[in-house]
């Protein structure tokens, strides 16, 4: 023990314990994508169990230095090249190494893990234990070989073992977790194994492989990966930010994209080999999609995007004659109607249908027990506030208000459902969207957005700034556009044609599908 007193073992310990924890940190991560292979109650035990035994056996190893440091001796030959009990076990080592890294990265990227009942086919424990066990003693030599070149002193070496052994127990299991949250990391350590082995035979086979070479490139390679690991890592903290119901909705539409389907479509008219698969692959219909696509997206939209329009309301003037309100509440097909006064923005109250026809059959004026008070709500009110306001009416419609206090509109319960489920047209209206022949379609000017895309099928017309086709033709035409006036848009792969326009209003659209070498981007007179 006479090492204890000079400085040199102390620092010589130092360093070893450093370089052997760095030369084991390869040893660690393979270690753990072997423990990965049992089953979860198992794998601590795997990994305490196999480093102790390793530990035994890189004690043993040193206890016979003498005896490996000739195995530099020559054996035998085959032709120029002549090999030792070191290049044997090198040359072993290393074919060990390839085959292991091969095998692991070929059931990573085949996904051969699992059985074919979806249950994880777990290895034997002992076997597991065993390949710990070569996989350090193939680790060890070069820490072995690398202890006697540094340290005079066998209880030096056997002390900075220990020590880095004892750490290697303490982070196997989080940097176990580590590894399994992180694939890329496991391909990457795979790849280092491969080249490893490879440097090995090389070794075995006397082509000596300077350890600079690949002591570089693993370096370079982790640092790239650690600048994609701290990239995810902000990808998800930047997503995590986000609402839980935005994501979800927006994984859950994307999921029902259907651009998707268009692309599906089209690979199966060029391969009609592929059409099984295809609808294998196709869980929603149509009808479907629209209708989780507008449950998912009702939260989003605003009162203006499913409220009746103040042009098409239908409202009872007291200032009419008797005959005129009969004529009117007989052939418009609502239950409620707006009362007012000469204008739409003086509501008196909202009648029920047949209270109003007994008034005016009777030849008197509509009586003011016969009115309910209107419900008003501004513009700017949520779909859900506004669901539940229109729960508390008991099927009276809800009148919508500007920050002028004009009406702007007016909702019913039918107008969330149409939102949801899509056009339920009354008596005396006609659907917003009719096919007009293939790819072609007939949509008004008031025709909802969301309603346009489900329908079509398309994407990019839905924005916070219009609601209707026609707000999103005038803003991207600029002005009101004239009767034939052409919009085409090559990222929706839509041609806009204004067919009516009435009064400052464009009232009918032809919309038709463009095929791809035909989208030309622009406004056309």
């Amino acid at each position: 023990m006479e090492w204890i007193s000079e400085p040199t073992a102390w620092a010589g310990l130092a360093t070893l314990v450093v370089l052997e924890i760095v030369l084991g940190i390869d040893n660690l991560v393979f270690i753990a994508i072997l423990a990965d292979k049992l089953p979860p109650h198992q794998r601590d035990k795997a990994r305490v169990i196999g480093l102790s035994l390793a530990l035994v056996m890189r004690l043993i190893l040193l206890s016979v230095m003498s005896w490996m440091i000739t195995l530099t001796r020559p054996l035998f030959s085959i032709g120029p090249l002549s090999f030792a009990g070191r290049d044997l076990i090198l040359l072993i080592g290393g074919l060990f190494l390839l085959f292991k890294a091969t095998v692991e990265l070929h059931e990573r990227l085949e996904g051969n893990t699992h059985n074919s009942d979806g249950s994880r086919a777990y290895a034997s424990f002992w076997i597991v234990v065993a390949q710990i066990i070569v996989l350090d003693a193939v680790f060890s030599l070069d820490a072995v070989i690398t202890a006697v070149g540094m340290v005079e002193h066998l209880a030096v070496m056997m002390i900075a073992v220990v020590i880095a052994m004892g750490i290697m127990l303490i982070a196997s299991k989080p940097l176990t977790a580590f590894v399994n949250r992180h694939p890329t990391v496991v391909v990457l350590c795979l790849a280092f194994l491969l080249m490893i082995g490879f440097s090995l035979v090389a070794e075995g086979l006397g082509f000596h492989v300077p350890k600079g070479y690949l002591y570089a490139a693993i370096g370079f390679s982790i640092l790239i990966e650690s600048f994609n690991q701290i990239a995810q890592r902000n990808i998800l903290r930047l997503d995590a930010s986000r609402p839980m119901r935005e994501r979800t909705a927006e994984a859950i539409l994307n999921l029902l994209s259907t651009k998707k389907q268009r692309e599906q479509a089209e690979q199966a008219a060029a391969s009609p080999s592929a059409m099984d698969a295809i609808q294998a692959d196709q869980g929603f219909g149509v009808e479907e999609r629209n209708m989780v696509s507008g449950v998912l997206t009702l939260v989003d939209r605003s009162v203006r995007s499913i409220m009746t329009p103040r042009t098409d309301i239908s409202w009872v003037n007291l200032e009419d004659d008797p005959a005129s309100i009969r004529q009117l509440v007989k052939t418009v097909p609502h239950s409620f109607f707006p009362v007012c006064r000469g204008n739409l923005d003086d509501v008196v109250g909202v009648g029920r249908a047949r209270d109003l026809l007994a008034d005016v059959l009777t030849g008197q004026a509509i009586r003011r027990e016969s009115l309910r008070q209107p419900i008003i709500v501004h513009e700017s009110i949520g779909i859900l506030q506004l669901m539940d306001t229109l729960r508390r009416s008991r099927g009276q419609l809800v009148l919508v208000t500007d920050e002028f206090g004009n009406i702007e509109g007016l909702v019913t319960p039918i107008d969330v459902f149409e939102a949801i489920a899509g056009e339920f047209p009354d008596e005396d209206e006609m659907p917003e969207i009719l096919p007009d022949g293939e790819g072609r379609w007939l949509v008004t000017g008031a025709a909802d957005l969301h309603h346009v895309e489900q329908t079509l099928e398309v994407q990019g017309l839905v924005t916070d700034e219009y609601s209707t086709l026609a707000g999103y033709l005038l803003a991207r035409f600029d002005h009101l556009p004239d009767v034939g006036q052409v919009l085409v848009e090559p990222g929706i792969g839509l041609r806009f044609t204004v067919r009516e326009v009435v009064n400052r209003r464009i009232v009918s659209v032809l919309v038709e599908r463009i095929a791809p070498e035909h989208r030309h981007d622009g406004v056309a007179g």
